[in-house]
């Protein structure tokens, strides 16, 4: 796996990344040759004309040249098959088969360029035979690169009545990143953020299924720390609604990757209060607009009986969790709906204390939900592992992921780890400098599975809230395009996203469109059940 070093220089590819552009080039190379052999038999009698004799030697030194291409080729393939990621030990020889294929290029040059010539003084033969020297002559000028070139809380055990609530709120979460959808109509709610933002309160209005008039207040003002959000009455669930939208530009990206923890300011009770600081400060920013703004009042004063909730998904989740807690003291009734939130949120006397009025949705494997500071150093522990165990080559691994995604079948009879007594099997380090597994660092330990000791700059932070957990049913539905998936959904404990699960959905699940198919699914069937929370846990009852 390290970069292979040729001319004195470290290169991006490994010894063993050469097997499929290797087998690229040698059938381009194959059909190559026994297209000009066919030529050459079937027409090397009509070359008795002027510069016949030259274009005839042409070829039969073309298919000379050829074949000692295609040999070198195949041997590159045939050594780079060989050894394991962690092992380049039978591949040493790969840097001297390159060479040898590099050095091959000068005469492949020279002869194209002498058969360009040629095949001008060649003009009276026959066409056919002209015409393929030429077409050789351009297919070798198109094959000069090297081959190393590269590349309110559901507790009722009601199925239909707990995801149908969930539902109807999820699409406020995705309201605020709905797409373009150009109106024109005289504004009778607070737009921030200028009038050309007609057009996403458009596609705004389309998702929610709400008139203009039960709009107070909507914000695409967007800045790093400073979150686009918007402030609703739903009349059918007689909610005010706050709604935060998640990552959409770079400026929210600044704000994710702010992960150092810092103290939240709420009047909870709790004394350890610290929560991811980026987000922290974005749930501050709209706090300080609802309340200095007097948006939350204005709301209030046209439905004074209604109650407070917040939505969001992923950044705007973990956004609208940390505003519920600091809106806890002067709404006691608030609630919060957080579609897939990031893990590193809340510390843990946090998280304990939110799960009366937070209620977290994650979808099958989506990343976010697991995605925190120690979640990544654990992965990187475990990919490290992996690959210094690997007993298969590289290309077998890229197959047969390949098969498992198009056709199925269970990963686990493609054992890709040493058995522990065959671990002495890796006769080199992965850099050729020193062992991944650093016995010095208690990072690469070997031997414990347990979480890292996370920094006093990165404390171990948790989601929001109870969370449910919809899964799919069945197999992972290769492709995901064959037969619509279908979902339970069931109550999980935080532990159980602990590890960043690698697999084809880790990304896709996290989309708001798939979450809502997925939520479509759950609300469609009326025998999925949602299980009882544990004993002794308040009940927060769906707005």
């Amino acid at each position: 796996m390290p970069g292979m070093v040729l001319f004195g220089r470290r290169w991006a590819f490994a010894s063993d990344d050469l097997v499929f552009p290797g087998c690229f080039e040698l059938v381009v190379r194959v059909l190559w040759w026994v297209g000009i052999l066919t030529l050459y038999l079937l027409h090397r009698g009509k070359m008795d004309c002027a510069g016949g004799g030259l274009l005839s030697a042409y070829l039969v030194v073309l298919l000379a040249l050829l074949a000692l291409v295609i040999g070198s080729v195949l041997a590159i393939v045939w050594v780079s098959m060989r050894g394991t990621i962690c092992n380049p030990g039978p591949r040493k020889s790969m840097p001297k088969l390159l060479y040898i294929r590099l050095a091959l290029f000068l005469p492949e040059m020279v002869w194209a360029s002498l058969g360009a010539a040629w095949v001008a003084d060649g003009g009276h033969c026959d066409r056919t035979v002209v015409n393929g020297i030429i077409a050789t002559v351009v297919v070798r000028t198109q094959t000069w690169c090297p081959v190393t070139s590269r590349q309110a809380w559901p507790f009722s055990t009601n199925s239909r009545t707990t995801s149908t609530a969930i539902w109807s709120l999820m699409r406020w979460s995705a309201a605020p990143r709905s797409p373009l959808s150009c109106r024109s109509r005289t504004a009778e709610y607070d737009l921030v953020g200028g009038d050309q933002l007609h057009c996403h309160f458009g596609s705004i209005l389309h998702t929610t299924g709400l008139h203009y008039r039960d709009f107070i207040h909507v914000s695409f003002h967007d800045k790093v720390y400073e979150l686009p959000f918007l402030v609703a009455l739903d009349h059918r669930k007689e909610a005010v609604v706050v709604a935060v939208r998640g990552t959409m530009s770079l400026q929210d990206i600044l704000t994710d990757l702010s992960a150092e923890s810092e103290t939240l300011d709420c009047e909870c009770g709790v004394h350890d209060r610290l929560a991811h600081k980026g987000i922290a400060q974005a749930a501050r920013y709209v706090h300080r607009r609802l309340i200095n703004d007097g948006i939350l009042s204005q709301a209030f004063s046209v439905a004074p009986e209604y109650r407070l909730v917040t939505v969001g998904h992923s950044l705007g989740a973990g956004a609208a969790a940390l505003l519920a807690l600091m809106l806890r003291s002067s709404h006691p009734q608030v609630r919060c709906y957080a579609f897939s939130p990031p893990r590193g949120l809340l510390s843990k006397s946090l998280c304990e204390y939110s799960k009366g009025f937070v209620v977290s949705l994650v979808l099958g494997k989506d990343v976010i939900p697991r995605l925190s500071v120690t979640n990544l150093e654990d992965l990187k522990r475990r990919i490290l592992r992996v690959i210094a165990h690997c007993n298969q080559p590289k290309y077998r691994i890229l197959l047969h992921g390949c098969w498992y995604e198009l056709f199925g079948g269970n990963p686990d009879n493609f054992p890709t780890e040493l058995d522990g007594d065959s671990q002495g099997e890796l006769t080199q380090p992965l850099l050729g400098e020193q062992s991944l597994l650093t016995h010095w660092s208690p990072a690469y330990s070997s031997s414990s599975d347990s979480p890292l000791d996370s920094s006093p700059k990165y404390p171990p932070l948790y989601p929001p809230g109870r969370i449910i957990h919809l899964e799919e049913e069945g197999g992972s539905g290769r492709l995901g395009c064959c037969v619509a998936a279908r979902y339970t959904a069931r109550w999980s404990h935080e532990a159980e996203f602990s590890r960043i699960l690698i697999g084809p959905k880790m990304l896709t699940d996290h989309m708001p469109d798939v979450l809502m198919r997925a939520l479509d699914s759950v609300v469609a069937d009326r025998g999925v059940c949602v299980s009882c929370p544990p004993q002794g846990l308040p009940d927060v009852h769906v707005v």
